[in-house]
């Protein structure tokens, strides 16, 4: 099953609604930023937060950004379709940019091969500065 086979529709309660609130963030939280702004809606525990971002992660509308201990909703509509997926962080605003590269897909497969390497997946995570804060 392909990961955006699960439509929003699919997700439960909980998942959608922490799925809402990243998607309205349009930058990373993380799971007590998103706990504190659903807690109107009933969340009264990390785990319950855990639990569906698990799930989403899992279904491919979520991804966990390893060096902020954050999640971000997915921006790629064929995500599922890249190995490898590469985001830049800014590091004065906290923006988040998701892309993917096929040539630095096929380099890394190329090292794994060559390392004996069993490749299982691919995070790249960009810090430095976007475009607007250079500018500003």
């Amino acid at each position: 099953m392909t990961a955006h086979s699960h439509h929003r529709s699919d997700l439960t309660r909980n998942q959608a609604l922490v799925y809402g609130a990243l998607s309205d963030a349009g930058g990373p939280l993380t799971a007590y930023t998103i706990l504190d702004r659903l807690r109107d809606d009933g969340f009264r525990a990390p785990l319950q937060v855990y639990r569906a971002l698990d799930k989403l992660v899992e279904f491919g509308l979520v991804h966990r950004l390893e060096s902020l201990n954050a999640f971000v909703a997915c921006r790629h509509p064929d995500c599922e379709e890249h190995e490898t997926i590469a985001f830049a962080i800014c590091e004065k605003c906290g923006g988040v940019i998701e892309f993917a590269d096929d040539r630095i897909t096929a380099n890394l497969k190329a090292w794994a091969k060559q390392e004996g390497f069993a490749l299982a997946k691919t995070t790249i995570e960009l810090r430095g500065l976007c475009r607007a804060c250079q500018a500003a």
